[in-house]
């Protein structure tokens, strides 16, 4: 389990299960027991990557189940909406640090000068992390593929992966990303 005790950015995990086998699931449910004595900052959450933690008991509550997604790198980097796409370069949201890693995309776009969607991009060793997805319901299976599109631009050759729920777990997949396994996400108030 990967366990951060300090301040996280908004919408990001204090602890993250990376595996599902028995001996792993005692393992993590420890790791949280010792993070919730240290009693983070303000509201914090886990990320239960293979949905095997029950964390109801221990005080936390189901944000939301979703779904893994994946796509397969794509050969020719090219968006196809009517969306104007720009790097985001800073934002209030998220610490000035991230921005300066050359990993990390965050995109917004925008339609007759509002922005309208956006998206992140982190490039790990392998792979990259879709996340933050934002887009007007009409626009959504666009603003994914749109997303992979500018991915594939950045950091070629590499597959794409995140979550979703709900009509944005349809959109992506109507996007041309394959679902994954169930995955949940915990919070728990400071307390």
């Amino acid at each position: 389990m990967w366990v951060n005790a300090q301040a996280v950015p908004r919408f990001y995990p204090n602890a993250v299960s990376l595996r599902h086998d028995e001996a792993a699931i005692d393992e993590q449910r420890a790791a949280v027991d010792i993070l919730a004595r240290s009693n983070p900052p303000g509201r914090w959450a886990v990320k239960d990557s293979f949905a095997t933690l029950d964390l109801s008991r221990r005080g936390f509550d189901l944000l939301f189940d979703a779904q893994w997604i994946r796509q397969l790198p794509l050969l020719i980097a090219r968006t196809s909406s009517d969306l104007a796409w720009q790097r985001v370069e800073a934002g209030d949201t998220f610490p000035d640090k991230l921005f300066a890693d050359e990993s990390f995309a965050m995109f917004a776009g925008s339609r007759a000068g509002e922005v309208v969607a956006g998206g992140t991009l982190y490039r790990a060793e392998n792979v990259v992390g879709l996340s933050n997805v934002v887009a007007e319901p009409g626009d959504a299976v666009a603003v994914f593929r749109d997303l992979v599109a500018l991915a594939a631009g950045l950091f070629p050759r590499l597959p794409i992966v995140g979550y979703e729920s709900g009509n944005e777990l349809n959109a992506a997949i109507n996007a041309g990303f394959e679902p994954g396994d169930e995955l949940r996400i915990w919070v728990r108030e400071r307390q």
